[in-house]
């Protein structure tokens, strides 16, 4: 019996704790797949992660590729003209018609372990966009000129804030290329 209330009280705990992770909103308006998912954008902020240290002036470039979509994520090492890093793996839409969310398998160490991320469009503009993790715990912004005036950098970092994300934000050093 003791066992059986000890075991209650920790999935109580655990449900409680579920509960109250934050939760993505779900994406403002649908994305056009074929333009959204294609090209390139910058990055300019970012939800700071242990992988990601030193990592300056990052892009995702978006590709179709034998009927599918390829996201491949980069960054420069400490300086936007450092060396170029990069993962890369094909992007399923998990909302066919509103396109908003995807998983992304990242192909590491030759393909063998692919790592699946889950990143929702939580708001987009043409030249601008948002995402998340499903939990809100990670965020990234970018926009389609690798330098994105003032404004709307001041103006999407007070929109994710907003929708929910209260965790840290960092912004690299952005991207050395000219719009």
């Amino acid at each position: 019996m003791k066992a059986a209330a000890t075991l209650m009280a920790i999935l109580a705990m655990t449900s409680a704790a579920f509960a109250a992770a934050p939760k993505a909103p779900e994406p403002a308006k649908p994305v056009d797949a074929a333009s959204f998912y294609a090209g390139r954008w910058y990055e300019f902020a970012r939800t700071p992660k242990s992988f990601n240290a030193g990592c300056v002036a990052g892009f995702t470039d978006y590709q179709t590729k034998d009927g599918g979509i390829t996201e491949r994520d980069a960054c420069h090492a400490k300086t936007p003209d450092g060396k170029e890093e990069a993962v890369a793996g094909p992007l399923k839409i998990l909302n066919p018609g509103a396109n908003t969310k995807v998983d992304v398998a990242y192909r590491i160490l030759g393909g063998l372990f692919p790592i699946h991320r889950e990143y929702w469009v939580l708001d987009h503009g043409d030249d601008w966009f948002m995402i998340a993790n499903p939990d809100m715990t990670e965020v990234n912004l970018y926009s389609r000129l690798p330098r994105p005036a003032q404004a709307l950098m001041d103006k999407m970092t007070k929109q994710i804030k907003d929708l929910g994300y209260a965790g840290p934000l960092e912004f690299p050093a952005l991207s050395a290329a000219k719009p």
